[in-house]
């Protein structure tokens, strides 16, 4: 791979705190944005991700306070999500401090969205999320699912993920329901085969538990390691995870 492998924390926000769940629901408190933006940035965080992770479903705009406050604390490049369903969302939030935003839902309701957004900011400042469950009736054997993994559509995430490729997207970042905050490793397949099927970077996401599942996840093609509860609870820390990767010979960031 040429690019180095980034390490992202991920921020999943409710009502103004990160918590964490898992396969999307059972949510526990796990901090104040700030001070864990603020902390992650000290131990080596190559990125964030903040993910306002019920914005969508309660048909709301992220919390843009929230976003100018970590934009004050992080050192490191920051992504957004959650309820950015127009250009003037995406704009709001880019403008708030973010680096980049993420779609999802909106992207595949609206498949005008994508484009319109990279011509108005660009293509490094757009990812695509991609919830994604298995579903053997679909070719690819993943189906996407939206509205933060409620809504089954019925769609074949590789051929999603292939038409986001086609729009030009930097990055695209998969999450598997069934891996979310299990612990029990990422989901290798959909990983490898998304990076197979696109040039964007793939982001891995849900599942990280032991040190060996980031190194699985970089294996399968991912250049971005995304991982929450692992990191907000102290079962892995950041400083840790870079040495364990170096020393299995990845180039690591930072």
């Amino acid at each position: 791979m040429n690019k180095s492998v980034r390490i992202m924390p991920c921020l999943d926000m409710q009502n103004g705190r990160v918590v964490k769940g898992v396969h999307f629901v059972d949510i526990k408190d796990a901090g104040d944005p700030v001070e864990c933006a603020r902390a992650y940035c000290a131990a080596g965080a190559d990125e964030l991700a903040l993910l306002d992770i019920t914005a969508t479903v309660e048909g709301r705009a992220t919390m843009l306070d929230v976003v100018r406050r970590v934009a004050e604390a992080a050192t490191v490049p920051f992504t957004v999500g959650g309820g950015i369903n127009d250009v003037a969302a995406g704009a709001a939030v880019l403008d708030a401090g973010a680096d980049k935003i993420s779609v999802s839902s909106a992207a595949f309701r609206q498949p005008d969205l994508v484009p319109e957004m990279m011509k108005a900011f660009g293509p490094g400042k757009v990812t695509v999320a991609i919830d994604v469950d298995q579903n053997p009736a679909l070719p690819s054997g993943y189906e996407v699912y939206i509205d933060g993994g409620r809504t089954a559509t019925g769609a074949d995430a590789i051929e999603w993920a292939k038409r986001v490729d086609g729009y030009g997207v930097s990055c695209i970042l998969p999450t598997s329901k069934a891996g979310d905050g299990a612990r029990t490793g990422y989901d290798l397949p959909v990983i490898r085969a998304m990076a197979d099927a696109v040039s964007a970077e793939i982001v891995a996401s849900g599942g990280a538990g032991t040190l060996e599942h980031f190194y699985e996840a970089y294996d399968a093609g991912a250049t971005i390691l995304l991982a929450a509860s692992v990191f907000h609870f102290h079962i892995i820390d950041i400083p840790e995870l870079k040495q364990y990767l170096r020393g299995r010979g990845v180039d690591v960031a930072g």
